[in-house]
Protein backbone atom coordinates (compact mmCIF):
# COMPACT_ATOMS: atom_id res chain seq x y z
CA UNK A 1 0.00 0.00 0.00
CA UNK A 2 1.34 3.41 -0.59
CA UNK A 3 0.88 5.79 2.10
CA UNK A 4 3.33 8.56 1.35
CA UNK A 5 5.00 11.10 3.43
CA UNK A 6 7.22 7.79 4.11
CA UNK A 7 4.20 6.31 6.60
CA UNK A 8 4.41 2.83 7.85
CA UNK A 9 1.46 1.14 7.82
CA UNK A 10 1.91 1.01 11.81
CA UNK A 11 1.96 5.07 11.81
CA UNK A 12 -0.81 5.35 9.39
CA UNK A 13 -2.80 3.04 12.08
CA UNK A 14 -1.54 4.97 15.19
CA UNK A 15 -2.98 8.24 13.49
CA UNK A 16 -6.23 7.18 12.45
CA UNK A 17 -6.88 5.32 15.98
CA UNK A 18 -5.78 8.76 18.25
CA UNK A 19 -8.06 10.88 15.56
CA UNK A 20 -11.23 8.09 15.70
CA UNK A 21 -11.65 9.51 19.76
CA UNK A 22 -13.82 12.64 20.09
CA UNK A 23 -11.96 13.19 23.27
CA UNK A 24 -8.39 12.93 22.02
CA UNK A 25 -9.49 15.48 19.08
CA UNK A 26 -10.87 18.01 21.31
CA UNK A 27 -7.31 17.33 23.68
CA UNK A 28 -5.56 17.86 20.23
CA UNK A 29 -7.23 21.15 19.43
CA UNK A 30 -6.98 22.75 22.69
CA UNK A 31 -3.23 22.15 22.85
CA UNK A 32 -3.06 23.36 19.29
CA UNK A 33 -4.17 26.48 20.53
CA UNK A 34 -1.41 26.53 23.07
CA UNK A 35 0.25 24.31 25.64
CA UNK A 36 -1.63 22.29 27.93
CA UNK A 37 -0.87 21.08 31.31
CA UNK A 38 -2.28 17.55 31.93
CA UNK A 39 -3.63 18.32 35.19
CA UNK A 40 -4.82 21.72 33.16
CA UNK A 41 -6.78 19.04 30.49
CA UNK A 42 -8.03 16.67 32.85
CA UNK A 43 -10.10 19.33 34.12
CA UNK A 44 -11.86 19.82 31.09
CA UNK A 45 -13.59 16.17 30.94
CA UNK A 46 -15.73 13.97 33.47
CA UNK A 47 -13.26 11.03 33.19
CA UNK A 48 -10.17 10.82 35.79
CA UNK A 49 -6.81 12.04 35.55
CA UNK A 50 -5.44 8.49 34.41
CA UNK A 51 -7.61 8.18 31.35
CA UNK A 52 -6.61 11.54 30.46
CA UNK A 53 -2.98 10.48 30.50
CA UNK A 54 -3.87 7.50 28.40
CA UNK A 55 -5.39 10.11 25.93
CA UNK A 56 -2.58 12.25 25.85
CA UNK A 57 -0.65 8.95 25.30
CA UNK A 58 -2.09 7.95 22.25
CA UNK A 59 -1.86 11.27 21.27
CA UNK A 60 1.62 11.18 21.64
CA UNK A 61 2.16 7.49 20.62
CA UNK A 62 0.84 9.36 16.77
CA UNK A 63 3.05 12.11 17.16
CA UNK A 64 -0.18 14.79 17.19
CA UNK A 65 1.39 15.88 20.42
CA UNK A 66 4.52 16.15 22.16
CA UNK A 67 5.28 15.88 26.13
CA UNK A 68 7.52 18.04 27.73
CA UNK A 69 8.30 17.81 31.66
CA UNK A 70 8.20 21.43 33.24
CA UNK A 71 9.12 21.82 37.07
CA UNK A 72 6.04 18.86 38.30
CA UNK A 73 3.63 19.29 35.14
CA UNK A 74 3.83 17.89 32.15
CA UNK A 75 3.23 20.17 29.11
CA UNK A 76 1.42 19.00 26.48
CA UNK A 77 1.98 20.78 22.85
CA UNK A 78 -0.16 20.34 19.32
CA UNK A 79 2.18 19.57 16.46
CA UNK A 80 0.23 21.42 13.83
CA UNK A 81 2.30 19.86 10.89
CA UNK A 82 1.87 16.50 12.32
CA UNK A 83 -2.07 17.36 11.49
CA UNK A 84 -1.09 18.70 8.28
CA UNK A 85 0.30 15.36 7.55
CA UNK A 86 -2.95 14.01 8.77
CA UNK A 87 -4.41 16.08 5.79
CA UNK A 88 -2.50 15.42 2.77
CA UNK A 89 -2.34 11.64 3.81
CA UNK A 90 -5.99 11.55 3.16
CA UNK A 91 -6.27 13.68 0.60
CA UNK A 92 -3.61 10.94 -1.45
CA UNK A 93 -6.50 8.47 0.06
CA UNK A 94 -9.20 10.27 -1.81
CA UNK A 95 -6.99 10.99 -5.12
CA UNK A 96 -6.36 7.31 -5.48
CA UNK A 97 -10.14 5.76 -4.51
CA UNK A 98 -10.63 9.14 -7.39
CA UNK A 99 -8.48 7.69 -10.07
CA UNK A 100 -9.46 3.49 -9.42
CA UNK A 101 -13.35 5.25 -10.07
CA UNK A 102 -12.12 6.61 -13.08
CA UNK A 103 -10.46 3.37 -14.30
CA UNK A 104 -13.99 1.43 -13.20
CA UNK A 105 -16.53 4.35 -15.19
CA UNK A 106 -14.04 3.64 -17.95
CA UNK A 107 -14.29 -0.49 -18.28
CA UNK A 108 -18.05 0.32 -17.70
CA UNK A 109 -18.12 2.80 -20.57
CA UNK A 110 -15.98 0.02 -22.23
CA UNK A 111 -18.51 -2.75 -22.11
CA UNK A 112 -21.48 0.06 -22.89
CA UNK A 113 -19.69 -0.14 -25.90
CA UNK A 114 -19.39 -3.75 -27.01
Amino acid sequence: MVVGWDWTPEQVDRLFHALADATRRDIAMATFESPRSVSELARRYPMSFAAVQKHVAVLAAAGIVTKQRHGREVLVTGDIDAFRRAVALLAEYEAMWRRRLDRFETVLDEDEGE
